[in-house]
């Protein structure tokens, strides 16, 4: 895959997806920002296997529901580089209660750190992308934003926002030469479903017609072609990872 600009943040990138999308895109010659809100010894050793590998990475700190840090940390990645070329927005936080026993500050955390940050992520971006009329933006929302579920009134709220928000962002990007896509993933084996039951995993593997768990690296290979110039000409889409369990 061919890129054009030279640096990628990825937000809560020092493990699961957000680690394999970062050493995904720094092995295809980027210099990848790895972002993390509490955990710096994951974030350096991510940072340490990524040089040892040949690749360029910067650790950078910031809470992405913090949006003056959010800001500021744009701002130092400009500082450091002149330019930003991509952004993967992946983190995310879940919360989850049965929405008869959601309180509104359950449902209005999830919000923030999940959707907020991702509509300030991509307004940023869309400003200093801007300057070189270049750039590309990927949002990680869920299966479930397509689906909803049980349990996760806010989750879903966050990322089916996403979705919607990101065709609004591409629209308004395609003049200044910037795309927004975002990636519905489905069950992607992670630490969370790694603590599942066998009989859980089974009854999932079941109802997915290709029987398996995805990996962070299906997430991570669509995340790098969102971002290449392979598709340059796709912008507003949703692109689903999910073994074909919702089509």
């Amino acid at each position: 895959m061919e890129f054009n600009g030279k640096n990628v943040l990825v937000t809560g990138a020092a493990s699961g997806i957000g680690a394999e999308i970062s050493k995904n895109l720094a092995s295809r010659g980027l210099k990848v920002w790895i972002n993390y809100r509490s955990r710096p010894q994951e974030a350096d050793d991510l940072k340490v296997e990524i040089e040892a590998q040949g690749g360029v990475a910067a650790v950078i700190c910031f809470d992405v529901s913090d949006d003056k840090a959010f800001v500021e940390g744009i701002k130092t990645i400009i500082d450091s580089d002149g330019e930003l070329s991509y952004l993967v927005n992946n983190a995310g936080i879940t919360n989850d209660k049965l929405a008869l026993r959601m309180k509104t500050e359950d449902f209005e955390s999830v919000i923030k750190t999940n959707l907020v940050s991702a509509f300030v992520g991509c307004r940023e971006a869309l400003k200093v992308m801007s300057k070189k009329r270049f750039g590309s933006v990927v949002n990680i929302s869920s299966i479930v934003a397509e689906t909803g579920n049980v349990g996760q009134v806010n989750y879903t709220a966050s990322k089916g926002g996403m979705l919607s928000m990101t065709k609004s962002f591409a629209l308004e990007g395609s003049a200044r030469g910037i795309r927004y896509n975002a990636i519905t993933p489905g069950f992607i084996a992670t630490e969370m479903t790694d603590k599942l039951s066998d009989e859980v995993k089974k009854g999932y593997t079941d109802k997915i017609p290709l029987k398996r768990f995805g990996s962070a690296q299906d997430i991570a290979n669509a995340v790098a072609f969102l971002l290449s110039d392979e598709a340059s000409y796709i912008t507003g889409t949703t692109l689903k990872v999910n073994g074909g369990l919702y089509m």
